[in-house]
C-alpha cells in the first residue's frame, strides 16, 4: 500500500484552514466538475501542466535554449499548449521559476514521510492531515491508501470533496475518515449545471446517505454574488441542510479572485472578471439563520 502512487499538485505544511487544528493538506490532482468560480483550476486535469507567471519572467531566454517542442516563443503568449508535451526542461532551466510543473506522481510512502514531520504540532492543536484538490475522490484508492495509513499512525483526517462520484467510494473513505468538509455548491440542479458543468443529482443524493452513516460532516457554500445567493437559493440550500439526519453545519465562504492569476499562468480565461468580491456574508447568514441552519462561525 505504501508504494501505491497518486498525483499531486501540492502539500502545504501549517494549514489553519482545512480542518481543526494544524494540517498539512494534500492536493491531488483531477476534478470532475469544473465550477466557474474554481481557486485551483491547476487541479482540474488529471496529468501535469505548465505554468507561466509573466511578473516572474525575467528575459533570460533559458528555456528558448532548452526547449526541443518549439513551443515557447518570445512575447506574451510564451507557450503553445498544443506543441508542448510538458517535458519540464524549460522549468528545470528557469532561474525565476517563471515556469513550473504543476502535478507530479507522489507515493503513499513519501507523503506519510512527509506528513509525520509536523506530528508533534498536531497532537498539541487537536490537527491532522486534509485531502484536497481538485477532487480526492477522482483518485479514490490512492486517497483510501493515504488515509488508512495515516489513520494507523493515529493522524486525525478530513476529506474535502465535491460529492461527485460513486457512493462506494464515500463508504469506503468515511472508513478511515474523520471529518468531511462536503461541498454544496447550488442546490437548484439546472443553475449547478450551468456553473459547475454537472448535474447535481448524486452528490445531493450521496450527501443524505453521507450524513445517515454517522461521519462528522461540514457542508460548505461558496457564496458567488449574482449566481448563488439569491434568496431563492438560499431559502432552498437551508431547507436542504435542515432536511439531513444528524449534526448539521453550514460553512459559508466568502467569494474572492485569489486564484485568478492562476487561470493566467495556466493559458486559461477567468470567467468570473466582472463578479466583485463581497466584504462579508451578514445578510445571507440572517436568512439562513432564520431558518434554523446551525453555520460554522
Amino acid at each position: 500500500m505504501e508504494n501505491t502512487k497518486g498525483l499531486i499538485f501540492d502539500i502545504q505544511r501549517f494549514s489553519l484552514h482545512d480542518g481543526p487544528g494544524i494540517r498539512t493538506t494534500i492536493f491531488l490532482k483531477g476534478c470532475p466538475l469544473k465550477c466557474m468560480w474554481c481557486h485551483n483550476p491547476e487541479s482540474r486535469l488529471h496529468n501535469p501542466e505548465i505554468a507561466f507567471y509573466r511578473t516572474k519572467c525575467i528575459g533570460c531566454g533559458r528555456c528558448l535554449q532548452v526547449c526541443t517542442s518549439e513551443s515557447i516563443t518570445p512575447g506574451d503568449e510564451r507557450i503553445d499548449r498544443i506543441k508542448c508535451n510538458v517535458c519540464g526542461e524549460c522549468a528545470g532551466a528557469c532561474p525565476a521559476e517563471a515556469l513550473q510543473i504543476i502535478g507530479r506522481t507522489a507515493t503513499v510512502s513519501e507523503i506519510l514521510d512527509a506528513v509525520l514531520r509536523d506530528k508533534p504540532f498536531y497532537e498539541t492543536s487537536g490537527g491532522g492531515v486534509t485531502l484536497s484538490g481538485g477532487e480526492p475522490l477522482y483518485q479514490s484508492e490512492f486517497s483510501y491508501s493515504l488515509l488508512k495509513v495515516f489513520k494507523t499512525n493515529d493522524l486525525h483526517t478530513t476529506v474535502q470533496t465535491s460529492g461527485f462520484c460513486t457512493w462506494d467510494k464515500i463508504e469506503k473513505a468515511a472508513e478511515v475518515t474523520d471529518l468531511f468538509h462536503y461541498d454544496i455548491k447550488v442546490i437548484d440542479p439546472v443553475k449547478h449545471k450551468q456553473f459547475c458543468g454537472v448535474d447535481n443529482t448524486l452528490i445531493l443524493d450521496n450527501a443524505r446517505w453521507l450524513a445517515e452513516i454517522g461521519n462528522e460532516v461540514i457542508y460548505r457554500t461558496p457564496m458567488i454574488p449574482g449566481l448563488n445567493d439569491t434568496l431563492e437559493d438560499l431559502k432552498h440550500l437551508g431547507e436542504f441542510i435542515l432536511s439531513l439526519p444528524g449534526k448539521r453545519k453550514l460553512d459559508l465562504m466568502l467569494y474572492h479572485h485569489i486564484g485568478s492569476s492562476k487561470y493566467d499562468a495556466l493559458g486559461i480565461e477567468y470567467p468570473l472578471t466582472d463578479i466583485k468580491p463581497e466584504n462579508n456574508l451578514n445578510e445571507q447568514k440572517e436568512v439562513l439563520l432564520s431558518l434554523g441552519v446551525e453555520l460554522v462561525s
